[in-house]
């Protein structure tokens, strides 16, 4: 099973906001990242303009894309030279004009509005969802277990109430990825 997608509904009044700032972080994902992290960026922008009030509303649309990209990087260690995509801080800043303190600033206020924490499988690629292992941990009888080792049906109850992002496809296969 795949993991659960966020919801894109926008409110009618934040779209054109919403469409000027995800033409920006779609065009960046697509010249120098991948369309995870452009998946990602339009699930966060629609995450910011469903606030109430948005906090898109003020600001130049070019500092919030380079904030929620700068927020997703961070969270799937797009800084890391040892990761693919990499990409420096500062050249992601100063691809959308911004200075590096601007785009780190707004990251941390998107962080913080939104609860953002590193390894936070909410907002973590797809394709390193197995390589967290804070998405896996749950408490069982007490014991913090991977719910990968697990026999099948805990690991659907734990995937109903929402506690692992989806069912792994065997748990045996699992065991060899970490």
């Amino acid at each position: 099973m795949s993991p659960k997608s966020k919801s894109l509904s926008i409110p009618d009044a934040m779209q054109p906001r919403f469409q000027e700032i995800c033409a920006l972080t779609d065009m960046l994902c697509e010249e120098k990242l991948n369309s995870e992290y452009a998946i990602l960026c339009r699930e966060l922008t629609a995450t910011l303009a469903r606030k109430r009030p948005s906090p898109l509303i003020g600001g130049q649309a070019k500092t919030w894309a380079c904030g929620i990209v700068y927020t997703i990087g961070s969270v799937n260690f797009l800084f890391d030279k040892s990761q693919n995509p990499y990409m420096r801080a500062d050249d992601l800043c100063a691809w959308f004009g911004v200075a590096t303190s601007t785009g780190g600033n707004k990251a941390k206020q998107i962080r913080d509005l939104l609860h953002i924490h590193p390894l936070d499988e909410k907002w973590m690629l797809p394709s390193l969802m197995d390589q967290n292992p804070l998405a896996w941990m749950i408490t069982v009888n007490g014991f913090i277990v991977d719910a990968r080792s697990l026999p099948r049906p805990i690991q659907e109850e734990a995937y109903r109430k929402g506690l692992i992002p989806y069912l792994p496809e065997d748990s045996s296969s699992n065991e060899n990825k970490l």
